[in-house]
């Protein structure tokens, strides 16, 4: 009898093998890694070795595109949205969940537009989120109450120790990690300046600090790790029309991702909610214009 009979006459056995299957790629993590300042164009133009390593073992994009304008909240809120400024309403860095001038296309029971931090929660009361910035923060583009814990620091490597410290230890299904040694240094020196290529150096290194953090705790075969950014920069300015601005870089890496795989398919900072909710099973929301990067997934 072939191994197709024997699941055609035992179908517990084609279940329980499913289940292996999938228990075997299971992913109980997502890591948002956001860099502040990261314009696509300086990963193509020198990709250091953790970025390397990165994207030779996931699939990667440095054509991706943020939203208008191409400024922090409105980018930042729209990659865990599912949809940009036309519909969440978040359109520059003064808006508050009561302070905009464009309302929410829809909204949740807390009057918030729906995040995947909100669409975890509700499906699953019991996993936990949490949100860490690099300086004062930005934790209300994210449903209030919703993390179970936001944290913030003055300075890259205390907000990543901090952040990576709660991720080993309370292994939450879902943390965004901001970090903003790169937006610091383009607006002060310029994004083509000496110290912006030191910090970019100090950026690939705690991308390889992540990595290494995630094999320690035994995390690495169970998590799924996104780094992108908000926007790049010109000068020592961003908020323009220009491609060096918008263009964004976006990696995933992790179970169930391709190794190696550069995407094709256009993608949108409000793709990478679309497709943690694909990761983890969740229906978005009807006012949601993204798409799960499925190109990124082994198929």
């Amino acid at each position: 009898m072939s191994i197709v009979d024997f699941m055609r006459f035992f179908p517990l056995c084609t279940f329980l093998l499913t289940v292996a299957v999938a228990r075997g790629a299971e992913v109980k993590t997502v890591v948002i890694f956001a860099v502040d300042g990261l314009g696509a164009n300086v990963l193509r133009a020198n990709t250091p070795p953790h970025f390397k390593e990165f994207i030779g073992n996931g699939s990667y994009s440095l054509h991706a595109r943020g939203v208008m304008p191409t400024v922090t909240f409105p980018n930042f809120a729209s990659m865990i949205s599912g949809a940009g400024p036309e519909q969440h309403g978040v359109t520059n860095n003064d808006w508050r969940p009561e302070k905009f001038t464009i309302a929410p296309q829809c909204v949740g029971k807390d009057g918030h537009f729906p995040t995947i931090f909100g669409l975890l929660k509700a499906a699953n009361p019991g996993a936990k989120s949490a949100m860490f910035f690099d300086g004062e923060g930005f934790p209300f583009i994210a449903e209030a109450g919703v993390p179970d814990k936001i944290g913030t620091a003055k300075g890259p490597d205390a907000t990543f120790d901090m952040a990576v410290d709660y991720l080993t230890t309370e292994r939450p299904a879902l943390l965004f990690l901001h970090v903003d040694l790169l937006d610091h240094a383009g607006h002060t020196e310029g994004w083509e300046s000496a110290s912006y290529a030191a910090e970019f150096v100090h950026t690939d290194e705690l991308v390889g600090r992540l990595m290494a953090r995630l094999k320690e705790a035994k995390m690495a075969d169970s998590t799924v790790v996104i780094i992108s950014a908000d926007h790049g920069g010109v000068g020592k300015r961003h908020g323009g029309n220009s491609m060096t601005e918008i263009e964004i870089p976006w990696l995933a890496r992790g179970p169930g991702i391709a190794r190696g795989r550069e995407i094709t398919a256009p993608i949108n900072t409000f793709d990478t909610a679309a497709t943690i909710a694909k990761i983890y099973n969740l229906k978005a929301p009807e006012c949601w214009i993204g798409r799960a990067v499925v190109e990124a997934f082994e198929h």
